[in-house]
Formats: C-alpha cells, structure tokens, sequence
C-alpha cells in the first residue's frame, strides 16, 4: 500500500475552484491510477473493518465513487445520499452549509434500517457540513454511524469536530 505521501502526490490541487479563495483538492487524479486507488480503498476498509459495518452511505457525487468500493471491500451494502430530485422513491431531506454556501441531500426513507452500523465515506472533510448531514440523516433512521472515513482531510477548517466525537479515519491530511 501507498504512504500517505505518496498518495498526495496523486492529487491535484485547484486554486480558485469552485470560488475565488478556494484551493480544491481534486482526486479525479488519484482516481484514474489503480495503484494509488486501490491503496486508498485498501486503507480507509482495513481501518474501518472493526467497526462491523452494515451499510456504508457515501454523499454525492465523489462519495460515490470512494464509499461504494469501500463497500464492496467490506462485504457491505452501499447507501446513495444524492442532491434533491435523483432518487425516485420517498426520501428523507436535509438542508446544510458548506464552507462555500449550502446545499441539501436527500436519501430513500427504506435506504437504512434502525439499529443498523452504517459509516460514512466521502473524498473530504473540510467545514463537516456534508458530513454532519449524512450523520443526522443517518440518526433520524434509527441507525448509528459508527465511524466517518474520508480520502481527504483539511483539519484547519474544523469539520472534525462538528461529528460528535464520531472516530473519524483519513487517509491524507491537509
């Protein structure tokens, strides 16, 4: 597996993106390399196997793409958390901020059963506002979220610490 080093050097930064002031940390690049992103997944499941998680949630649209094969490696089910209007059946709604405005996500209200162990994957933890959301969504099912895994965390914006002292696992730091 790669260190934490070498995985950085797979993702490229973006100044300016999505606005002005931002430096967005694009792992479209680490993505595309199969050495670094099964090293990644390979990380973020083995730190996440004690847990014994039933459902992994990951949030649109690069939670996809890092949750689901965290998923499959854990042997789990894999739970969708999309922007309003993608998901046909009935949905649970959450609006929430972001370091950059606000959005919202919606998931199936049969999506997760109560008493499920479910973690929360995505690419990055930045303000916590997305994943604080998945996490109430999460809640409000009757299930509990275990533990938070992500690709990336920015630990100068705080997002940790809005996650009620949830174990929090990442696989680089800003």
């Amino acid at each position: 597996m790669m260190n934490e080093e070498r995985l950085k050097k797979t993702v490229r930064d973006i100044p300016d993106f999505p606005t002005k002031g931002i430096l967005f940390r694009d792992i479209t690049t680490l993505v595309k390399d199969p050495e670094a992103y099964g090293s990644l997944i390979a990380t973020l499941a083995n730190e996440l196997r004690p847990y014994d998680i039933d459902i992994v949630i990951g949030p649109e649209a690069r939670g996809f793409v890092v949750g689901s094969a965290v998923a499959y490696a854990l042997r789990a089910g894999f739970v969708l958390a999309r922007k309003p209007g993608k998901l046909p059946c009935e949905v649970k709604r959450l609006e929430y901020g972001l370091e950059y405005g606000s959005d919202c996500l919606e998931i199936h209200t049969d999506a997760i059963k109560p008493g499920a162990r479910v973690a929360l994957v995505d690419d990055l933890l930045a303000t916590g506002g997305t994943a604080r959301a998945v996490i109430e969504l999460v809640r409000s099912m009757g299930a509990t979220v275990e533990a938070a895994a992500f690709a990336i965390e920015l630990s100068d914006l705080g997002g940790r610490e809005k996650l009620d002292g949830i174990p929090v696992i990442t696989a680089m730091t800003y």
